[in-house]
């Protein structure tokens, strides 16, 4: 269990509880969807999206994870090659006959599946505009497997267009990553009024599960300054789990795989691990 290094409380400020280990499961399913989203890019969506995925399998969980990204670094962070890619997130949008068990790729990781995303992607969102109830066309592709999987991790893309407010229209909770810094703070506004509306208009059951602060630096005043004023405004719905600045990342998007297999005894892997027993807790509460 990762424990801050600088004493009882956590990076947050609030005390790190000590999560009980869940236990297994008899059967699986049906799957809670979670959207990793922010419109703003580099804060960390796809490593967080990765790890959390790999550490929810690592706890029994069966967990599948879908790249709406076009750059596909979700894929490419699991060591998808694009040239190997012959079905991808892009045909289940915009072809009512391609089954999502096509687009399934298992990963070296046990109970962790992967539906991947390339390029093409970049042309759904114009191709959608004109279908008749696009905002659900992701929910529509996801039904035959949601009795397969515990737990469906959507890795938005860096905008709140048309195939984020897909994700968004099927999630049940929300996860927002976001970077220790100003500009990260003010675009949160903006995140959490677009999830209210979708909300309000397109899925009631949607609600922000949690907001994860990513790439912290306890060495710069400007970070925890931020990490003060995020707690003050959002409270309980900040991760006690914050994931600290590492060189281990990047290792392991180059490596294509997660840090717990990469470097598992490292604070981010464990780091990583309290925050799967987080959302463990907050989805038990559905």
């Amino acid at each position: 269990m990762y424990e801050d290094p600088a004493g009882e409380l956590g990076l947050t400020g609030r005390p790190l509880r000590a999560l009980p280990q869940p236990g297994s499961l008899d059967e699986h399913g049906p799957a809670t969807i979670i959207a990793m989203c922010n419109q703003k890019g580099g804060v960390g969506k796809t490593t967080s999206t990765i790890n959390l995925g790999a550490c929810l399998a690592e706890l029994g969980r069966k967990v599948l994870l879908v790249d709406l990204d076009p750059q596909g670094a979700l894929s490419a962070g699991l060591g998808m090659r694009h040239d190997e890619l012959d079905v991808t997130v892009y045909d289940l949008l915009l072809d009512n006959h391609t089954s999502i068990h096509s687009a399934v790729h298992h990963t070296d990781l046990p109970n962790l599946d992967l539906v991947p995303a390339n390029i093409d992607l970049s042309a759904a969102e114009i191709q959608l505009v004109n279908e008749v109830g696009r905002e659900q066309t992701l929910a529509r592709a996801l039904r035959p497997v949601l009795k397969d999987y515990d737990f469906i991790i959507l890795d938005c893309q860096p905008s709140l267009g048309l195939l984020t407010v897909n994700a968004l229209a099927c999630a049940h909770g929300v996860i927002i990553p976001m970077e220790c810094e100003y500009f990260s703070l003010r675009g949160l506004a903006l995140l959490t009024d677009t999830v209210e509306k979708v909300a309000d208009r397109l899925n009631f059951d949607l609600e922000i599960m949690g907001i994860l602060v990513t790439m912290f630096d306890r060495r710069t005043g400007h970070a925890r300054e931020v990490m003060s004023r995020v707690v003050e405004v959002f409270g309980d719905r900040v991760f006690d789990s914050v994931i600290t600045r590492t060189v281990r990342f990047p290792e392991t998007s180059v490596a294509g795989e997660p840090i717990i297999t990469w470097a598992p005894n490292s604070q981010g892997a464990e780091q990583y691990r309290h925050l799967a027993l987080e959302v463990l807790e907050r989805t038990a509460r559905r």
